[in-house]
């Protein structure tokens, strides 16, 4: 039994060996694609993200303080946030 098993092993063996480089080339080929889309998808939100940070006005406001405690004096939990972008009570300094 071990004998026909082990012709079987090398029968599958040397019919499966010429696809193995097509399969192997493809594998590899999907792998460097998908990670390169990852990276340009991860750079794509980030420079988005970057941009939304830039709009919030809070640090040429006169009522932000650059305290980590109190950041606004008028809205202290809008400030530095995505909510602060149009804020009623900004002025400039």
């Amino acid at each position: 039994m071990s004998n026909t098993m082990l012709n079987f092993i090398s029968f599958l063996i040397q019919t499966i060996q010429p696809l193995l480089i097509p399969i192997c080339f493809v594998i590899a080929w999907t792998t460097i694609i998908i990670v390169l889309l990852n990276f340009w998808t991860a750079t794509k939100k980030t420079l988005k993200t970057a941009q939304e940070m830039h709009k919030i006005p809070c640090h040429n406001c006169q009522f932000f303080t650059n305290n980590y405690r109190l950041k606004c004096t008028v809205n202290p939990y809008v400030a530095n946030t995505e909510a602060a972008i149009g804020c009623q009570d900004y002025q400039s300094n």
